[in-house]
């Protein structure tokens, strides 16, 4: 029997067959079936294999692939499919001596090569699929990035949000149908691209100008890029706060009393594979939280609309845990009870009340116990004095 396994994905680009090389045309052309989006079967010549179209939405296509296990399959993808491509998608879902792969060149190493670009030094995102908010804590002036969109109407939907972000000096270079016979290379303003004619698929590459904000990459980014009724941890406690919870690769978050949503979503912008759940219990609050969420880029933020901790018996354990409002014995004893030892806690208290609340449980379970005294320079008659903030006791432990 053969060691080579049932199902072959293979990295196709614009030229079709023509740009493939020897190993790819042997599997495709050993292929009983090809399971492929329209535009890529569209690319292929008339042959022998049974064709079947890749549906959308894209996760019920994994199904129809599973019940092909048997038979020789191939799978066309663009590029490369592990770079925000198909790859990942069937990787997850099957074993992986089920399946192997054969990528193409890709849809970015095309678009760098067109424009001259140093891809180490280029943000590549895939927003086909994602909101363009995704791109807002990277967006800063001088800014290059190649970013792969759904289809051409996205590209007027691109420029009219980078304009609407302050950065209107922007030049787009609209890539279509890279590395094919249709390929097609404009570069516009972002007045010229709003009023543009565009067709899938298309890679375009942004040079970001203009006076828009760029939001810091440090933590402890400014109060005033979160919408708040004034229920938000300020900006230097917070960076305090972020330092204490120490996210590190691939953690969870729970985020206790979210109020604005600032720790949360600080805490997914330090890195791209941190998660996180916000757990509100004021309605008002969990969409102020999520539309903060939407608008910085960090859409995949979780919102859970309840008190704690009655709704965190239902929740994915966390990695870290940050109690910023609903501080109360029966949590901390929930966590204490529920959590595994090596969850990280963090919890801030402003009252006389929860502060004597975290002294007691420090004296018991040790940890750090840190006092934050701010005072801000203010206006004091025709000088200046020291207006101080209420002092925040903060407790950090590990369970």
């Amino acid at each position: 029997m053969s060691d080579t396994p049932w199902l072959s994905v293979i990295g196709m680009g614009e030229d079709g067959l023509d740009g493939l090389p020897p190993a790819s045309r042997q599997a495709l052309d050993a292929a009983e079936v090809i399971m492929a989006p329209p535009r890529h079967l569209s690319l292929l010549p008339g042959g022998p294999q049974e064709r079947i179209e890749w549906p959308v939405p894209y996760s019920d296509g994994l199904e129809i692939l599973s019940g092909l296990r048997g038979r020789r399959v191939t799978v066309l993808a663009s590029g490369d499919p592990f770079w925000f491509g198909a790859g990942a998608v069937i990787a997850r879902h099957f074993d992986a001596g089920e399946w192997r792969a054969l990528p193409g060149v890709s849809t970015f190493s095309l678009a760098a090569a067109r424009l001259g670009w140093s891809l180490e030094k280029t943000l590549t995102l895939g927003l086909h699929a994602a909101p363009l908010t995704r791109l807002r804590p990277c967006l800063a002036s001088g800014l290059r990035a190649l970013i792969l969109l759904r289809d051409g109407a996205a590209v007027a939907e691109l420029a009219c949000y980078l304009n609407q972000t302050g950065f209107a000096a922007s030049r787009l270079h609209v890539m279509e149908a890279l590395g094919g016979p249709r390929e097609r290379l404009q570069t516009l303003s972002l007045a010229e691209a709003q009023a543009g004619d565009f067709t899938h698929p298309v890679c375009v590459g942004v040079e970001v100008a203009g006076q828009g904000r760029a939001i810091p990459k440090a933590s402890g980014r400014p109060d005033a890029i979160f919408e708040t009724d004034g229920q938000i941890t300020k900006r230097p406690v917070r960076a305090l706060t972020l330092s204490a919870l120490a996210p590190q690769r691939g953690e969870h978050l729970w985020d206790v009393g979210g109020g604005t949503g600032s720790i949360g979503i600080e805490w997914l912008m330090c890195d791209p594979t941190l998660s996180a759940t916000t757990i509100e219990p004021r309605a008002d609050r969990a969409a102020r939280i999520r539309a903060n969420a939407d608008a910085l880029g960090q859409d995949h933020l979780r919102v859970v609309e309840g008190s704690a901790p009655e709704v965190l018996g239902s929740l994915n354990r966390p990695d870290a845990v940050f109690i910023g409002g609903g501080l109360s014995t029966a949590l901390l004893e929930w966590l204490f009870a529920e959590l595994p030892a090596g969850t990280r806690l963090v919890a801030n208290a402003v009252t006389l009340e929860s502060e004597a609340l975290l002294a007691q449980w420090q004296a018991d379970k040790g940890g750090d116990l840190l006092r934050i005294e701010l005072a801000q320079a203010t206006p004091l008659g025709p000088r200046r004095g020291w207006k101080s903030a209420y002092p925040v006791v903060q407790w950090s432990v590990t369970l």
